[in-house]
Protein backbone atom coordinates (compact mmCIF):
# COMPACT_ATOMS: atom_id res chain seq x y z
CA UNK A 1 0.00 0.00 0.00
CA UNK A 2 1.24 3.30 -1.08
CA UNK A 3 0.57 7.01 -0.09
CA UNK A 4 -1.73 7.25 -2.86
CA UNK A 5 -3.72 4.70 -1.88
CA UNK A 6 -4.38 5.19 1.57
CA UNK A 7 -8.06 6.76 2.18
CA UNK A 8 -7.58 10.37 4.00
CA UNK A 9 -8.56 10.38 7.66
CA UNK A 10 -12.13 11.89 8.28
CA UNK A 11 -11.64 14.84 11.15
CA UNK A 12 -15.01 15.36 11.47
CA UNK A 13 -16.78 13.95 14.39
CA UNK A 14 -19.53 11.41 14.06
CA UNK A 15 -21.83 14.57 14.55
CA UNK A 16 -20.66 16.42 12.09
CA UNK A 17 -18.12 18.65 14.31
CA UNK A 18 -14.35 18.23 13.69
CA UNK A 19 -12.17 16.99 16.32
CA UNK A 20 -9.76 19.43 18.10
CA UNK A 21 -6.69 17.86 19.18
CA UNK A 22 -5.34 19.07 22.91
CA UNK A 23 -3.07 22.21 22.13
CA UNK A 24 0.87 21.04 23.32
CA UNK A 25 2.13 23.21 26.24
CA UNK A 26 5.58 24.00 26.21
CA UNK A 27 7.18 22.55 29.31
CA UNK A 28 7.91 26.36 30.80
CA UNK A 29 4.36 27.52 30.65
CA UNK A 30 2.41 27.35 33.30
CA UNK A 31 -0.37 24.53 34.19
CA UNK A 32 -3.49 25.68 34.88
CA UNK A 33 -3.74 26.12 38.82
CA UNK A 34 -0.10 26.36 39.28
CA UNK A 35 0.01 29.34 40.93
CA UNK A 36 -1.60 27.87 43.83
CA UNK A 37 0.62 25.26 44.00
CA UNK A 38 3.68 27.10 43.90
CA UNK A 39 2.17 29.52 46.72
CA UNK A 40 1.26 26.33 48.25
CA UNK A 41 4.99 25.06 47.96
CA UNK A 42 6.21 28.59 48.78
CA UNK A 43 4.47 28.78 51.92
CA UNK A 44 5.84 25.01 53.22
CA UNK A 45 9.05 25.85 52.33
CA UNK A 46 8.58 29.24 54.57
CA UNK A 47 7.13 27.81 57.53
CA UNK A 48 9.88 24.37 57.29
CA UNK A 49 12.59 27.30 57.19
CA UNK A 50 10.89 29.00 60.21
CA UNK A 51 10.58 25.62 62.39
CA UNK A 52 14.90 24.63 61.56
CA UNK A 53 15.72 28.64 62.74
CA UNK A 54 13.39 28.34 65.47
CA UNK A 55 15.24 24.79 66.48
CA UNK A 56 18.63 26.59 65.36
CA UNK A 57 17.65 29.26 68.08
CA UNK A 58 16.82 26.89 70.78
CA UNK A 59 19.74 24.12 70.27
CA UNK A 60 22.11 27.38 70.52
CA UNK A 61 19.99 28.49 73.82
CA UNK A 62 20.55 24.85 75.12
CA UNK A 63 24.39 24.75 74.07
CA UNK A 64 25.09 27.63 75.90
CA UNK A 65 23.45 26.28 79.29
CA UNK A 66 25.46 23.43 78.70
CA UNK A 67 28.45 25.05 78.47
CA UNK A 68 27.71 27.20 81.57
CA UNK A 69 26.72 24.28 83.58
CA UNK A 70 29.90 22.05 82.72
CA UNK A 71 31.93 25.13 83.73
CA UNK A 72 30.25 25.80 86.75
CA UNK A 73 29.62 21.78 87.68
CA UNK A 74 32.24 20.17 85.91
CA UNK A 75 34.48 20.38 89.28
CA UNK A 76 31.65 18.62 91.12
CA UNK A 77 33.38 15.19 92.06
CA UNK A 78 37.14 17.26 92.43
CA UNK A 79 35.79 19.45 95.09
CA UNK A 80 33.64 16.68 96.94
CA UNK A 81 37.54 15.27 97.53
CA UNK A 82 38.75 18.34 98.76
CA UNK A 83 35.64 18.61 101.46
CA UNK A 84 37.50 15.60 103.32
CA UNK A 85 41.06 17.79 103.59
CA UNK A 86 38.66 21.57 105.16
CA UNK A 87 36.70 18.67 107.43
CA UNK A 88 39.87 17.52 108.65
CA UNK A 89 41.06 21.35 108.91
CA UNK A 90 38.25 22.05 111.09
CA UNK A 91 38.74 18.34 113.07
CA UNK A 92 42.02 19.65 113.76
CA UNK A 93 41.38 22.98 115.17
CA UNK A 94 38.21 21.72 117.36
CA UNK A 95 40.64 19.00 118.73
CA UNK A 96 42.38 21.77 120.43
CA UNK A 97 40.19 22.99 123.72
CA UNK A 98 40.02 26.68 124.22
CA UNK A 99 41.90 26.26 127.32
CA UNK A 100 45.04 24.86 125.77
CA UNK A 101 44.93 27.55 123.20
CA UNK A 102 44.64 30.28 125.98
CA UNK A 103 48.25 28.17 128.18
CA UNK A 104 49.84 27.28 124.83
CA UNK A 105 53.26 28.20 124.23
CA UNK A 106 54.19 30.02 121.16
CA UNK A 107 55.09 27.42 119.03
CA UNK A 108 51.67 25.30 119.48
CA UNK A 109 50.24 29.08 119.22
CA UNK A 110 52.14 29.12 115.67
CA UNK A 111 50.99 25.50 114.64
CA UNK A 112 46.98 26.41 115.16
CA UNK A 113 47.56 29.82 113.07
CA UNK A 114 48.96 27.76 111.08
CA UNK A 115 46.03 25.55 110.63
CA UNK A 116 43.66 28.12 110.31
CA UNK A 117 45.20 29.93 107.65
CA UNK A 118 45.35 26.69 106.14
CA UNK A 119 41.85 26.41 106.00
CA UNK A 120 40.91 29.96 104.73
CA UNK A 121 43.31 29.61 101.75
CA UNK A 122 41.35 26.33 101.21
CA UNK A 123 37.76 27.47 101.71
CA UNK A 124 39.03 31.25 99.58
CA UNK A 125 40.07 28.78 96.89
CA UNK A 126 36.49 26.86 96.82
CA UNK A 127 35.03 30.08 96.56
CA UNK A 128 36.55 31.15 94.12
CA UNK A 129 35.83 27.87 92.01
CA UNK A 130 31.88 28.74 93.06
CA UNK A 131 31.57 25.90 96.03
CA UNK A 132 30.35 27.64 99.06
CA UNK A 133 30.52 26.82 102.71
CA UNK A 134 27.22 27.57 104.57
CA UNK A 135 26.26 27.11 108.80
CA UNK A 136 22.56 27.08 109.27
CA UNK A 137 23.27 27.28 113.25
CA UNK A 138 19.88 29.06 114.65
CA UNK A 139 18.09 28.68 111.38
CA UNK A 140 15.16 27.01 110.29
CA UNK A 141 15.65 23.48 108.90
CA UNK A 142 15.31 23.11 105.23
CA UNK A 143 15.75 19.23 104.19
CA UNK A 144 16.81 20.67 100.97
CA UNK A 145 20.08 21.95 102.70
CA UNK A 146 20.17 19.40 105.47
CA UNK A 147 20.28 16.69 106.76
CA UNK A 148 19.01 16.17 110.38
CA UNK A 149 20.80 13.62 112.03
CA UNK A 150 19.46 13.91 115.71
CA UNK A 151 16.62 15.65 117.53
CA UNK A 152 17.53 17.92 120.68
CA UNK A 153 14.96 18.44 123.39
CA UNK A 154 15.21 22.00 124.04
CA UNK A 155 11.93 24.57 124.80
CA UNK A 156 13.45 27.40 124.15
CA UNK A 157 13.81 27.74 120.31
CA UNK A 158 11.06 26.59 118.23
CA UNK A 159 10.70 23.21 117.01
CA UNK A 160 12.69 22.55 113.98
CA UNK A 161 15.16 25.48 114.42
CA UNK A 162 18.72 23.94 113.68
CA UNK A 163 20.73 23.67 117.32
CA UNK A 164 23.92 22.04 116.41
CA UNK A 165 25.98 21.56 112.80
CA UNK A 166 27.82 18.19 113.27
CA UNK A 167 28.97 19.10 109.52
CA UNK A 168 29.07 22.24 107.21
CA UNK A 169 27.35 21.94 103.82
CA UNK A 170 28.20 23.12 100.89
CA UNK A 171 26.75 24.63 98.10
CA UNK A 172 28.19 24.64 94.28
CA UNK A 173 26.58 27.52 91.72
CA UNK A 174 22.46 26.62 93.05
CA UNK A 175 23.17 22.71 93.73
CA UNK A 176 23.55 21.45 97.01
CA UNK A 177 27.40 19.83 97.25
CA UNK A 178 26.80 18.30 100.34
CA UNK A 179 24.38 18.73 102.76
CA UNK A 180 24.95 19.83 106.40
CA UNK A 181 24.42 17.57 109.10
CA UNK A 182 22.42 18.93 111.73
CA UNK A 183 21.02 18.35 115.19
CA UNK A 184 17.29 19.91 114.93
CA UNK A 185 15.06 21.02 118.53
CA UNK A 186 12.10 19.69 119.41
CA UNK A 187 10.70 23.20 120.28
CA UNK A 188 8.55 23.71 123.82
CA UNK A 189 5.29 23.16 122.20
CA UNK A 190 5.66 20.60 120.47
CA UNK A 191 7.65 18.72 123.70
CA UNK A 192 4.60 19.45 125.56
CA UNK A 193 1.84 17.96 123.27
CA UNK A 194 4.00 14.75 123.45
CA UNK A 195 4.15 14.88 126.96
CA UNK A 196 0.53 15.04 127.17
CA UNK A 197 -0.21 12.20 125.14
CA UNK A 198 2.28 10.28 127.35
CA UNK A 199 -0.28 10.53 130.15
Amino acid sequence: MTDRDRQPEDTTAPTGEPVVSKPYIMPDDPEPGSVETLQKEAAEARDRMLRTLAEMENLRKRTTKEVADARLYGITGFARDVLDIADNLQRALDAVPAEARAAADPGLISLIEGVELTERSLLNALEKHGVKKFDPQGQKFDPNFQQAMFEVPDASVPSGTVVQVVQAGYTIGERVLRPALVGVAKGGAKAAANSNEVN
